[in-house]
């Protein structure tokens, strides 16, 4: 399969591979293409340059203090202190017996460990939709990532443009056909997180924009009032 014949699927595959959603042999042809096509090769390098504010935005999994209280019960930590002094006497020794025990007995626990966090941990939110909204000199100026099963969105400016105290970013989705819709205002401090909506990752829309408008929004139900700073589409990962 010639996939250089195909834009539209080099540039699919390309933000697949460095989200990380490309795997198992589809991401091997993938590399082995990357080899010998020089513009995939490019594709790729500005899909890691678009994506990598990404790794900003994601914060640790903190796991929640019942999580810790659960191990420390299953694994009895809480007894450990109690019997440390008795403990001691053991370290001391140098018993082959008393080694290959404790290898096993840690083994057992690192793995009652990792089942525990899989049962227990949250999951973390599935980004299945990404857009990159570049300005008129094709940088990279706000991202999108969407999950579908939740229904919401994030927006953030990759860089905090300076925008005047009276005046706001508004995102909008542009369909084929018809007004604008708008979808919200970016707020000052530069993120937000929106409901997902049909009006938003519809078939029909052709494009997605960010206007600057007056403080709050537009103040027209038709649409834009200020200029067009920023432009993108919607990519599917899964």
């Amino acid at each position: 399969m010639n996939i250089s014949n195909n834009p539209q699927l080099c540039d699919k595959l390309a933000a697949e591979y460095v989200l990380g959603t490309l795997r198992g042999g589809a991401r091997r042809r993938f590399e082995r293409y990357l080899r010998d096509d020089a513009v995939l090769r490019r594709l790729t390098a500005e899909w890691q340059e678009r994506l990598m504010p990404m790794a900003e935005f994601s914060g640790a999994q903190t796991p929640r203090a019942q999580v810790w209280r659960a191990i420390e019960r299953r694994l009895g930590l809480s007894q450990v202190q109690q019997r440390a002094h008795a403990a001691w006497q053991f370290w001391r020794t140098e018993s082959l017996t008393f080694w290959r025990s404790l290898s096993l007995a840690s083994l057992a626990a690192t793995l009652l460990m990792v089942g525990i966090l899989r049962s227990t941990l949250v999951e973390a939110p599935q980004v299945d939709l990404v857009a990159t909204l570049i300005d008129d000199k094709a940088r990279t100026a706000l991202l999108l990532t969407a999950d579908s099963e939740r229904r919401v969105f994030t927006a953030r400016l990759v860089e905090n443009a300076p925008v005047a105290a009276d005046k706001s970013l508004q995102l909008w989705a542009v369909p084929k056909e018809g007004a604008p819709r708008s979808l919200g205002v970016i707020p000052p401090e530069g993120a937000i997180t929106l409901p997902l909506t049909g009006g938003a990752i519809g078939d029909d829309i052709a494009t997605l924009a960010v206007s600057l408008e007056p403080r709050g929004g537009s103040p027209g139900a038709g649409g834009p009032t200020g200029p067009i700073l920023y432009k993108g589409n919607w990519v599917r990962m899964l």
